[in-house]
């Protein structure tokens, strides 16, 4: 890792609370925008819990155990939450959460379903080259009117997927609402073909919603679209970029083949029905 950067305590809360932020961004857009939607997040304990939907991958918790080890009844509370809305009740730790939480968890029936890698990248003092518009790729940040042009090219990323096209658009849509992000499209000689976004808090930028056109992949977009984001975010004054994938995919190589590191690995548990 760079010096003087650890995977500790203190860089898990950072990174942690960045997308946690950003999630809560997310739902706040989404009760904006559908009102009769339920969408809401509370914290308890120091994590936020959040509802988006029962697909959404908003709906869970972040930060458990990391800011403050919880009580049965701050369990509890969480859990009364989610159900309340419907919703199945879901935890995403950092291995550096409270030990004691792990038996609490067993007691109350959960079971690890997922792994999610966290990684960074240091900002300071990295060059950036700048925009060269090489084969006719350009970047650019898109404002209010073009949202929905960014939302459809988002989800015309996915279309393989046909199960879930119809929720990256919806994301999407929500996505380019949200406060303290900007969304960016990439176009091949004015033809939007690849987008993504980034947030921003405490000079973290949390990259995320990438996605290209299948058959205009290998074509450097998403590099191009990686570089301009984290000149953005160096330019905001960030000090760290942060993404998150699934271990040992596609999309953790490419992150690392750009200078990402892993910090650490999550596991998400679900409570049993």
């Amino acid at each position: 890792m760079p010096c003087g950067m650890f995977s500790d305590h203190a860089l898990h809360c950072r990174l942690e609370r960045a997308e946690a932020v950003a999630n809560a961004g997310f739902v706040d857009a989404r009760a904006r925008l559908e009102p009769a939607s339920g969408a809401q997040w509370i914290e308890v304990a120091g994590a936020y819990a959040m509802y988006d939907g029962p697909r959404s991958p908003c709906t869970q918790t972040f930060g458990l155990g990391l800011f403050a080890m919880p009580t049965t009844a701050d369990i509890e509370r969480i859990e009364t939450f989610f159900k309340e809305h419907g919703a199945p009740v879901f935890h995403e730790l950092s291995p550096i959460a409270a030990k004691s939480l792990l038996p609490m968890l067993k007691e109350r029936h959960y079971q690890p379903i997922e792994f999610t890698t966290v990684m960074y990248m240091t900002l300071a003092d990295k060059g950036f080259a700048k925009p060269s518009g090489k084969d006719g790729l350009q970047v650019r940040v898109v404002e209010k009117p073009e949202h929905e042009l960014w939302a459809k090219t988002v989800a015309e990323g996915w279309r393989e997927f046909a199960e879930i096209a119809d929720l990256m658009l919806d994301l999407g849509r929500v996505t380019a609402a949200r406060k303290e992000s900007a969304c960016f499209l990439v176009d091949l000689y004015g033809r939007p073909i690849a987008a993504g976004a980034l947030a921003l808090h405490d000079r973290i930028a949390l990259l995320a919603g990438a996605s290209t056109l299948p058959e205009w992949r290998r074509r450097g977009a998403q590099s191009a679209l990686l570089e301009t984001r984290l000149r953005y975010a160096a330019q905001a004054g960030c000090d760290l970029a942060m993404m998150c994938a699934e271990p040992g995919s596609a999309s953790q190589r490419n992150a690392e083949r750009q200078g990402f590191r892993i910090a650490y690995t999550r596991i998400k548990f679900a409570l049993a029905s």
